[in-house]
């Protein structure tokens, strides 16, 4: 089966956009991006109802909801390119802004992937996981353990602390389970080799061993 056009627009314009990351390009191509995005909205709206089906609690977030928007927030930034060199989507209760546990979709040539689970958290929701890893932790590493979530994720992705986190017991047995800052994993994939088929059947495949994960971490959360 041959590659789908659609999935080649989407990669073909943002490695036109990495090249000429400026403002004058941008609006001379906006049709182009238009219909890269629109592309990327009804990959979406084919996957968002088959994650519903692995997981009901995200709700009923729409693709717009759930995408990113391309201009980057360069305010605080040394790097003052204006626009994302990526399309990303985060599939949870509440879209984008959802602070759940969730589904995430980063397409980018040479460096696309799928993730899940919390990243970067506020101090309190940190918290709020760090303890339900520690009063259910035989249960979490039956999960992390799991040889079919093993297969997608190698490891957590982000920093960690060096010591124990305040407020957490330094003789906890797992105590290296409790010092990460996010408990996000990541499932890098290339898109170039992949028809629309082909990769919402590998998505799928991903979340659906993703999904004890998520669901562990959002019972820590509600």
């Amino acid at each position: 089966m041959s590659k789908v056009k659609n999935m080649e627009k989407i990669l073909s314009f943002l490695k036109d956009l990495k090249a000429n990351n400026n403002r004058e390009w941008f609006t001379a191509n906006k049709k182009k991006y238009e219909s890269a995005r629109k592309t990327f909205e009804d990959l979406l709206n084919r996957l968002i109802p088959e994650i519903q089906k692995i997981d009901p609690s995200i709700g009923t977030p729409t693709a717009k909801e759930c995408m990113f928007r391309i201009y980057r927030d360069v305010r605080f930034s040394k790097d003052k390119s204006p626009y994302k060199t990526n399309m990303g989507a985060y599939i949870a209760q509440g879209g984008r802004k959802g602070m759940h546990a969730g589904y995430y979709l980063h397409l980018e040539p040479g460096g696309s992937f799928l993730a899940g689970g919390v990243h970067m958290p506020p101090g309190d929701v940190l918290k709020k996981l760090r303890h339900e890893i520690m009063y259910n932790i035989d249960e979490f590493k039956s999960i992390i353990e799991n040889p079919e979530f093993k297969k997608h994720f190698e490891e957590f992705y982000g920093e960690k602390l060096s010591r124990p986190p305040q407020g957490f017991p330094a003789d906890f047995p797992e105590i290296d389970l409790l010092k990460y800052k996010s408990y996000t994993v990541v499932n890098s994939f290339d898109a170039a080799v992949l028809n629309q088929d082909q990769f919402i059947k590998h998505a799928i495949s991903v979340y659906s061993s993703l999904y004890p994960f998520n669901r562990f971490l959002n019972r820590g959360l509600d």
